[in-house]
């Protein structure tokens, strides 16, 4: 009886221990995906910043515009506009520049973790 209860023990423990490789496999594919997914985001957010930069620069400095800050639409002009949109682009890129490291780090910390529990991952 004793070696039947510790055999079942031992698979217990075995499968708890493949379910919790699963959750945190799981973990880490999500994270990697709301990385990328930001990544996403503010790589459209620097093409527009780009778009509208361009299409400014060469108006007249003194030519009224408009920006939306928070919701609000202001009235401005091209002279106090521009500067803002080139810190606001630069801004940006370091952001994308600083989460692509971010998920460099944690995509090499995930094949580090495949590689130390044999896990495969499954294509579709």
């Amino acid at each position: 009886m004793s070696k039947t209860t510790a055999s079942s023990s031992a698979k217990g423990q075995q499968q708890l221990s493949e379910q919790e490789l699963r959750i945190t496999a799981n973990q880490y594919g999500n994270e990697l995906k709301a990385i990328a997914s930001k990544i996403g985001e503010l790589e459209l957010q620097l093409d527009e910043h780009s778009l509208v930069i361009k299409t400014m620069s060469p108006m007249p400095e003194d030519r009224k515009c408009f920006r939306l800050i928070n919701g609000v639409l202001v009235e401005r002009t091209v002279k106090e506009v521009l500067p803002a949109l080139k810190t606001n682009k630069e801004g940006i890129a370091k952001t994308i520049e600083q989460l692509t490291a971010q998920y460099r780090a944690k995509d090499k910390e995930f094949v580090e973790f495949q590689q130390k529990n044999h896990i495969r991952v499954a294509s579709a």
